[in-house]
C-alpha cells in the first residue's frame, strides 16, 4: 500500500483535462479553418455553382467559430472538476465531429455540386425545349398561313387578282389596319400606289424611288420596320388620339420582268422591285413578332414567283395569239402558193408538151426541106428557121430545167460515161458555130484526168455547152481555150465558196474546168449578177447578142447539185474573161464494163442512111405531130403505118413491125398500158417490135415509167432528120436507146 501511495501520476487530473481541452480546441479550430478552404477549392473547380453569397456567409460563420476556439487556447482558467469534465468531453466530441465533418466534406461536396449542376443543366434544357417548342408552334402557324396564302395567290394566274388576293389575305391573317402595294412606273424613277386593302381603285400617288427609306428596304430581302410618317406609309389620314401602329415594308422582286415585255410594266432594267407596306392597327399596343415578319417575307417571295408565272402566261397568251395570226396568214399564203404551184405546173405542162409538139413540126419539116433542092436564098431561110427553132427549143429546156431545180424535183441521173468523149462531143457541137465567127477553139485534157467517170453526163455536157457557148457568143475574134484537169486537195481550199466544202475520198475526185475567151470581158461589179436568172449586166445587154439570161443560172444550179462551185474571173471590159467550175465525179469500179456501157450509148460510126422497107408503126393523137413523124420516117425509106389511139395500135401491130413509136400521153388507153399489152401479145423477145416513146414530156417520171413498162427507149421532141437517122441506127444495132 505504501508502495502504491508513493507512485504519482505523470499528469495531474486537472491539468490533464486542461490539456485535453487545449488539444481539442486546436483540432476544432483546424477543422473549422479547413472546411472553408475545401469549399473554396471545390467551388473554384466547379463549372457551375449558384448561391455563392450563401457559401460566403457559411464560410464566414465557420471561420468565426474556428477563431473563437483558437482564442480559447489563451483563455484557459481553472474550473470545477465537473465543469472541466463536461467541457473536456464536449470539446473532445466537438473536435471529433468537426474533423469527421471536414473529412466527409471532401467526398460529399463534389457529389452535391454535381447534383446541383445537373439540376441547373436540366432547367436550362427544359427552358430551351420550351423555346424550341414555341418556335415550332410559331413555324407551324406561319407555315399554315403561308400555305393558305400560297393557295389563294396561286389559284389564279391573273396578276391583278394575285396582288389583290395577297393584300386581302395578309390583312385578314395579320389583322392589319392597312396593306398597300407600290409598283414602279414605266420610267422606273417613281413608285406608284397601285393596290390597297380598303380601296379598290386607289388614287395613283407617286413617290420618288430614290428615297432613303425605299433604298433601305430594297437593299435587303428581309422585312424592315419603317416610320409611320414616311411617304409610303401615309396611306390614311390620322384621326383620334391614338398613335399610329407599327409599319413594316418588304420588297417584292419582279423576276426578270423585262424579258416578258408586259405593256404597262417596266422593261428597262433587269432588276426591279415593288414595295409592300403593312400597318398594324393604331388602336392597340401590338408589335410585330418575328414569326409575323417571317410570314411577310415568305409571302413576298411567293407573290414574286406567282407574278413571274403570270408574266409568263401573259407572254405565252400573247405569243399564242400572234402565232394564231401567223398561222392564219401562213395558211392563206399556203393556199395561194398551192394555187400558184398548180398554175405553174399547168403552165409547165403546156410548155413541156404542147409547145414541143409544134416545135417538133417546125424542126422536122425544116430539116426535110433542107434536104431538097433549094435556091441559096431558100436554104438561108431554112437555116434561119432551124437556128431560131433550136434557140426556142433550148429556151424551153432551160425554163423547164430551172423550174425543176427550184422545186427540187430535178435529180442527177448518175451513170458511168466516157469523160474524154463528152468533151470531144462538146467541141464537135460548138466548132461549126465558132468557125462562122472565125474563132479558134482548143481543148486540153490533163494526163491525170480519168477517161471514165461516174456522174450525170447530160447535165455535165449542158454546163460545158452553156459556158463555151457564152464564150463563143461574146467573142468577136481571137481564141477560146478549154482546159480540164483533176483539182488537187490542197488547191481546193483556195476556191471554197459559201456552199462548197470539198472532202477528199478514194471513190471520187474533183474536176476543174476552165473556159478562157478573148471576148469583151465583164466589169468586176457585174460578175455577181451573171448567175441571176433573167438578169443581164449592162455590158452584156449592150452587145445585142440575144439569150434568155438563164444559161449561167442553170449552170450554177447544176454545179451545186454536183457538189461543186462555179465562178467567173475578168479584169474588166475588153479584156476577156475566164469561166471556172469544179464538180465532183465518181471513179468507176471496173473500167471494162464502163467502156462496154459507153459503147451502147455512143452512136454508130457508120450509121445507116437508108432504111428501105423497115416497117414502123406510129401512134400519136395529134395529127400534125403524127404527120411530121411519118414524114421523117418516110424520108428515111421506112414503111410507116399511123394510128390515132391505143386500141387501134393494139389491133394493127404485128410481127412485121420492127419499131413502134408512141406518144405516152393518150386519151383512153395510154402509151404505158399499150406497151404492157404488146409485151403480153408477143411472148418471144426476138419477135416483139422495139417500143420507143416519142414524147414532149421531159420529166424524170416519164422516163422511169417507160423503164417500168419495158420500153426500149425514150425520145424527146423535137426531132430532126439527122436525129431520127441516128436513133434508128442505134435501135437496130443495139436494140436499146434511152433518153435520146
Amino acid at each position: 500500500m505504501e508502495s502504491c501511495n508513493c507512485i504519482e501520476p505523470q499528469w495531474p487530473a486537472d491539468e490533464l483535462l486542461m490539456k485535453y481541452q487545449y488539444i481539442s480546441d486546436f483540432f476544432i479550430a483546424l477543422a473549422y479553418f479547413s472546411i472553408p478552404l475545401e469549399l473554396i477549392y471545390f467551388v473554384k473547380k466547379s463549372a457551375v455553382f449558384p448561391y455563392r453569397w450563401v457559401l460566403v456567409q457559411f464560410g464566414a460563420f465557420i471561420v468565426l467559430c474556428g477563431a473563437t476556439h483558437l482564442i480559447n487556447l489563451w483563455t484557459f482558467s481553472m474550473h470545477s472538476r465537473t465543469v472541466a469534465v463536461v467541457m473536456t468531453t464536449a470539446k473532445v466530441l466537438t473536435a471529433a465531429v468537426s474533423c469527421a465533418t471536414a473529412l466527409m466534406l471532401v467526398h460529399i461536396i463534389p457529389d452535391l455540386l454535381s447534383v446541383k449542376t445537373r439540376e441547373l443543366f436540366l432547367k436550362n434544357k427544359a427552358a430551351q425545349l420550351d423555346r424550341e417548342m414555341g418556335l415550332i408552334r410559331t413555324q407551324e402557324e406561319t407555315g399554315r398561313h403561308v400555305r393558305m396564302l400560297t393557295h389563294e395567290i396561286r389559284s389564279t394566274l391573273d396578276r391583278h387578282t394575285i396582288l389583290k388576293t395577297t393584300l386581302v389575305e395578309l390583312g385578314r391573317t395579320l389583322a392589319l389596319e392597312e396593306c398597300a402595294l407600290w409598283m414602279p412606273t414605266r420610267t422606273g424613277l417613281e413608285l406608284q400606289l397601285s393596290y390597297t386593302l380598303h380601296h379598290q381603285n386607289p388614287v395613283g400617288f407617286t413617290v420618288p424611288i430614290q428615297l432613303p427609306v425605299i433604298n433601305q428596304v430594297f437593299s435587303t430581302n428581309r422585312a424592315v420596320k419603317i416610320s409611320p410618317n414616311c411617304p409610303v406609309a401615309r396611306l390614311r389620314p390620322l384621326a383620334g388620339k391614338y398613335m399610329p401602329g407599327e409599319v413594316v415594308a418588304v420588297r417584292v422582286p419582279l423576276l426578270h420582268l423585262s424579258n416578258f415585255q408586259i405593256n404597262d410594266w417596266p422593261e428597262l432594267s433587269t432588276k426591279r422591285y415593288a414595295l409592300m407596306v403593312l400597318m398594324l392597327p393604331s388602336d392597340s399596343a401590338r408589335q410585330w413578332h418575328v414569326h409575323e415578319l417571317e410570314l411577310v417575307e415568305v409571302v413576298a417571295d411567293q407573290v414574286a414567283v406567282a407574278l413571274s408565272h403570270a408574266a409568263i402566261l401573259e407572254e405565252s397568251m400573247r405569243a399564242r395569239d400572234l402565232l394564231m395570226e401567223q398561222n392564219v396568214a401562213l395558211d392563206l399564203a399556203r393556199r395561194e402558193a398551192e394555187t400558184a404551184i398548180r398554175a405553174r405546173n399547168d403552165f409547165l405542162a403546156v410548155m413541156n408538151h404542147e409547145m414541143r409538139t409544134p416545135m417538133h413540126a417546125i424542126i422536122a419539116l425544116s430539116s426535110l426541106l433542107q434536104e431538097t433542092d433549094l435556091t441559096s436564098e431558100q436554104r438561108l431561110m431554112i437555116e434561119t428557121i432551124l437556128k431560131s427553132s433550136n434557140l426556142l427549143a433550148m429556151l424551153i429546156n432551160d425554163v423547164l430545167d430551172l423550174s425543176r431545180l427550184e422545186d427540187g424535183s430535178l435529180q442527177l441521173d448518175l451513170g458511168t460515161f466516157n469523160l474524154h468523149s463528152a468533151f470531144r462531143e462538146v467541141l464537135k457541137l460548138i466548132k461549126p458555130v465558132a468557125s462562122v465567127k472565125k474563132l479558134s477553139i482548143t481543148l486540153s485534157l490533163a494526163p491525170d484526168l480519168p477517161e471514165y467517170a461516174v456522174g450525170d453526163e447530160k447535165r455535165l455536157m449542158q454546163i460545158i455547152l452553156n459556158i463555151v457557148g457564152n464564150a463563143v457568143k461574146f467573142s468577136k475574134e481571137g481564141s477560146i481555150s478549154i482546159t480540164a484537169f483533176v483539182a488537187k486537195s490542197e488547191s481546193l481550199r483556195d476556191y471554197r465558196g459559201p456552199d462548197f466544202f470539198p472532202m477528199s475520198s478514194e471513190n471520187h475526185f474533183y474536176m476543174r474546168v476552165q473556159v478562157k475567151d478573148s471576148g469583151s470581158g465583164v466589169s468586176p461589179h457585174d460578175i455577181p449578177k451573171l448567175f441571176t436568172k433573167f438578169a443581164q449586166t449592162q455590158s452584156v445587154a449592150t452587145r445585142n447578142s440575144g439569150g434568155s439570161g438563164l444559161g449561167l443560172a442553170i449552170c450554177k444550179r447544176f454545179v451545186n447539185l454536183m457538189e461543186g462551185h462555179i465562178w467567173i474571173e475578168s479584169e474588166g471590159l475588153s479584156k476577156g474573161c475566164t469561166a471556172i467550175f469544179i464538180v465532183k465525179l465518181g471513179i468507176p469500179e471496173r473500167s471494162n464494163d464502163s467502156k462496154l456501157s459507153f459503147a451502147l450509148k455512143m452512136p454508130a460510126n457508120h450509121a445507116q442512111s437508108n432504111f428501105s422497107g423497115l416497117k414502123v408503126l406510129v401512134m400519136d393523137e395529134n395529127g400534125v405531130s403524127r404527120t411530121v413523124t411519118k414524114g421523117l420516117l418516110v424520108h428515111l425509106g421506112c414503111d410507116v403505118t399511123t394510128v390515132t389511139s391505143g386500141e387501134e395500135c393494139l389491133r394493127v401491130v404485128s410481127y412485121e413491125h420492127k419499131v413502134v413509136f408512141m406518144e405516152v400521153c393518150m386519151p383512153g388507153i395510154d402509151g404505158y398500158e399499150v406497151a404492157v399489152r404488146i409485151h403480153e401479145k408477143f411472148t418471144k423477145w426476138h419477135e416483139r417490135p422495139l417500143i420507143v416513146a416519142l414524147t414532149g414530156n421531159t420529166d424524170r417520171v416519164t422516163k422511169e415509167n417507160c423503164l417500168q413498162v419495158g420500153m426500149d427507149g425514150v425520145i424527146f421532141k423535137p426531132v430532126s432528120v439527122d436525129k431520127m437517122r441516128s436513133i434508128l441506127s442505134q435501135l437496130l444495132e443495139h436494140r436499146v436507146l434511152f433518153e435520146a
